[in-house]
């Protein structure tokens, strides 16, 4: 069945009104998306946001009348005289089958390969692990993700302590002790993270030398060799203090889920603690690393 969407800005005081009286007027549901605390809804460098710093986005029966909808909203001050907002048609799809036709495997540096549990390994020698990110996030194909994947691939890793700070998926954890890391950490504060790292380390047989903890359960005095951390900037910045204990000295620190724009702010939080190599840049994403001091 084809869906409506209305997306309209409000802000952090506003949206949740907005969204009930979304409700209130037949939405089947209704989102809020956080650009303050959420980069991937950043603008682009040089780009001028269109919706506000919420964005609320109401669902809707093709054939509701969307006149009616945000007539209602006007009245009611979900929607203020000259207000933008968008109307959009969804098209009926299986969106869950689209992504997974749509997921191929993947290179990162020189031996790494990221294949989706669907699919063929395509080079059976390389280093290959075996992915289904689940509800968790980390596929290898957004840029922070990569960056990370890349930078795991360049390190001696054998016999390595490895920590991934906001696990997610796996993926880094797992890609590892693939890569030949002895041990590795992952520490996320989502309960389907940790399962789904789990389930991941299971399917590439590496279970036995992946210990995962909600941030509360983690134990004191944490130390590794590696420590990745694809996380955002703004958790980056305030964790900061807690992150540069983590590496021992000499070990090697990575951080991405950065803006380019954001990057040297970064930085700067973990230049005490951190002699920094010089940032790296994907698309408009960066990845900060160096070694503890």
């Amino acid at each position: 069945m084809p869906w409506l969407q209305l997306r309209l800005n409000a802000t952090a005081e506003t949206a949740e009104k907005v969204g009930d009286l979304m409700s209130a007027c037949g939405a089947l549901s209704v989102t809020f998306l956080d650009s303050k605390d959420t980069p991937v809804f950043e603008p682009l460098p040089g780009e001028t946001r269109l919706w506000g710093e919420t964005d609320v986005m109401g669902l809707w029966d093709a054939e509701a009348d969307m006149d009616i909808v945000v007539n209602y909203l006007q009245h009611h001050g979900g929607l203020s005289e000259g207000q933008r907002y968008k109307l959009e048609p969804l098209e009926d799809k299986d969106w869950e089958r689209e992504w997974m036709d749509n997921f191929h495997p993947m290179q990162f540096g020189k031996r790494l390969w990221i294949c989706p549990s669907w699919r063929d390994a395509p080079a059976p020698d390389a280093v290959n692990v075996i992915l289904d990110p689940g509800l968790a996030f980390g596929t290898g194909t957004h840029p922070t993700t990569s960056l990370c994947l890349q930078w795991l691939d360049s390190l001696e890793l054998k016999d390595k302590t490895v920590i991934d700070f906001g696990c997610g998926s796996g993926i880094l954890a797992v890609a590892a002790l693939k890569l030949g890391a002895k041990h590795a950490i992952g520490i996320d504060i989502d309960p389907q993270a940790i399962q789904a790292s789990r389930d991941n380390a299971e399917r590439n047989g590496v279970s036995d030398r992946l210990e995962l903890y909600l941030p509360e359960q983690q134990p004191d005095n944490l130390k590794a060799d590696v420590v990745v951390a694809n996380i955002l900037a703004g958790p980056l910045k305030q964790l900061a203090s807690q992150i540069v204990t983590l590496p021992k000295s000499g070990g090697h620190l990575a951080l991405s889920g950065v803006l380019e724009s954001q990057a040297e702010d970064v930085a700067t939080a973990y230049s005490g603690a951190i002699t920094l190599d010089p940032i790296i840049h994907q698309e408009e994403w960066a990845r900060i690393s160096g070694v503890a001091k």
